[in-house]
């Protein structure tokens, strides 16, 4: 390019922009925070780490420094949620039980009573109280599925309060499990099933309230057995008689005592332990009724002989053993 005089123009130059200024952060006023990464932010990245393979929680822990420490450390484990588990609950142990107990109805010449059972083979043989069946001409059992069958006498034990009876035709019943009642300590939970007044399949439960108490009842054949179903088996303790007169034959034997409510018929039911394994007979009980007049029911003295006895005594029952 020229100008008017013919003199050749160079190209006009441009000073060149001075570089930007290095970036410098803002200096938080004293006492400010900075603040946090946006949540949604964060949420995004999880759900993004999810979808490739899971440690979502771990890169929101790592993210918000919830886990207390530097990434890198120990690896966190994995969990499922589960349902808690009746194991140990009253609940857990009726349900494993309850199959396993039974009532019972003698027919005798001086009267009909009530009491319960448990199964302890599964071609029904059931133990009881003596005082059950004591005198009996007739036996009938009711399963815990309402089938009625009847039973006959196997053995019994009256120095130790204990009977074996045995289902005509039975096969594929729920035996109980027997537990060892050495094991068993004061304040132990415990769980009672069995027929109280008629009501098959009733549950209580308590505590072991003291072991070894002497419990003295009747050894007589049904002479001395209540037929009156307010009342309790008479039983004596401590040197007093409680629900009537025991009569002049009686036999003594160590019992657990509990608080588990027990009323009339509860005899012979399972005292059980709660991992659902039988470590008692229950066989005697205080009814205020029979002593006094009152119409009260159980007061929560109840008696159980202890299965390691019952488990002792089981080859003499099965031989027809009389005691």
């Amino acid at each position: 390019m020229t100008d008017h005089q013919g003199e050749q123009q160079q190209p006009h130059t441009y000073p060149a922009y001075p570089p930007p200024p290095a970036y410098a952060p803002p200096v938080p006023a004293p006492g400010h925070r900075r603040a946090r990464r946006p949540v949604a932010l964060i949420a995004a990245v999880a759900i993004a780490a999810a979808a490739i393979g899971g440690g979502a929680s771990v890169l929101v822990q790592r993210l918000t420094g919830a886990d207390g420490g530097a990434a890198g450390g120990s690896t966190p484990v994995n969990g499922t949620s589960v349902s808690r588990s009746s194991t140990g609950t009253v609940a857990g142990v009726a349900q494993a039980a309850a199959p396993s107990i039974v009532e019972i109805r003698a027919a005798s010449a001086s009267g009909r009573s009530t009491g319960s059972g448990v199964i302890i083979t599964a071609d029904g043989e059931i133990i009881t109280n003596h005082h059950v069946i004591a005198g009996a001409s007739e036996i009938t059992v009711r399963l815990s599925d309402g089938k009625v069958r009847t039973a006959k006498v196997v053995g019994t034990d009256p120095g130790k309060d204990l009977a074996l009876i045995k289902l005509e035709g039975a096969s594929g019943l729920k035996a109980a499990a027997l537990g060892d009642s050495s094991g068993v300590r004061v304040g132990d939970q415990v769980v009672a099933i069995g027929s109280p007044e008629g009501l098959t399949g009733t549950v209580t439960s308590g505590i072991v309230s003291a072991l070894d108490r002497d419990v003295t009842v009747a050894k007589d054949e049904g002479g001395q057995q209540p037929r009156d179903p307010r009342q309790g088996w008479p039983f004596e303790f401590g040197g007093q008689r409680f629900n009537g007169d025991t009569g002049e034959s009686k036999t003594t034997y160590k019992a657990i005592q509990t608080d588990a409510s027990l009323n009339p018929g509860n005899s012979g039911g399972a005292l059980i332990g709660m991992d659902g394994r039988i470590i008692g007979i229950n066989s005697a009980m205080y009814a205020p009724s029979a002593a006094t007049g009152s119409t009260a029911g159980s007061v929560g003295l109840g008696f159980a002989i202890p299965i390691d006895t019952v488990k002792a005594d089981l080859d003499e029952l099965r031989a027809g053993s009389a005691g």
